[in-house]
């Protein structure tokens, strides 16, 4: 099939990670494609009143789009006054992905800050956002010397039907009119964290979302190999 950009069905969009982007805090710009976002990773001393005093950590990520982020202008949540419900289900993602990488226990009583802010979408953001974040956290825990807290890396990427292929990587023009639409979070070791999938439109059978799942393995392991390169260079 020929797809937008001329990329083979299972390869990447071009994936760049630039690791200490800000000087003022632990962070991580990642660039796949068009999708640019902003990572950082703060450490706090000191964890939710719902978890004093039982010696381990939480984290927790918030997410967000800058208003010029998009072809239109995105309102800021902070001007409704309340965050939107797509944000709220993005930043809970987010934090189930990295928490499922990090010994919580080995972190004790801290906060990790995990911020993700979306510079420039071409779809794949909440992808890009894990896949970036994971890097600015490795940085943070470094830092402080707690990378033996990081049980292993973590990536997602995204999969779809379009027009009766199935593809890796999906920038808007794809994700718009995709028949399925499916990220996929995935640890460096190969275990699945989580599975987002849905049919717009006619159901698919269970082979194809099988097929899916080997082309996200791929991807994963070209983003793995990219976080790796960034983490050399922080």
């Amino acid at each position: 099939m020929s797809r937008p950009d001329g990329r083979r069905p299972d390869e990447l969009r071009p994936v760049v990670i630039t690791p200490g982007f800000l000087a003022c805090a632990p962070s991580a710009l990642i660039e796949v494609g068009a999708t640019r976002v902003l990572c950082t990773a703060i450490c706090e001393e000191g964890v939710p009143p719902w978890l004093r005093g039982q010696g381990r950590g939480w984290l927790t990520a918030e997410y967000g789009m800058l208003p010029a982020s998009t072809g239109q202008r995105k309102a800021r949540d902070a001007t409704r006054g309340k965050l939107d419900g797509r944000t709220v289900e993005i930043q809970r993602l987010i934090g189930r992905s990295l928490r499922a990488v990090v010994d919580l226990d080995r972190l004790g009583e801290r906060t990790l800050w995990v911020d993700c802010d979306v510079l420039e979408a071409d779809g794949g953001t909440r992808c890009a956002s894990i896949t970036g974040a994971w890097v600015a956290l490795r940085i943070a825990l470094d830092r402080i010397g707690m990378a033996h807290a990081l049980r292993d890396s973590i990536a997602a990427v995204s999969v779809g039907i379009v027009a009766g292929h199935s593809v890796l990587d999906l920038p808007y023009v794809e994700d718009s009119t995709a028949d399925v639409d499916m990220n996929v979070v995935m640890t460096g070791a190969g275990g699945l964290v989580e599975v987002q999938g849905t049919a717009e439109g006619t159901p698919f059978p269970r082979a194809d979302l099988n097929g899916l799942l080997d082309l996200a393995a791929g991807g994963i392991e070209g983003l793995k190999a990219a976080q790796e390169a960034a983490v050399q260079a922080a």
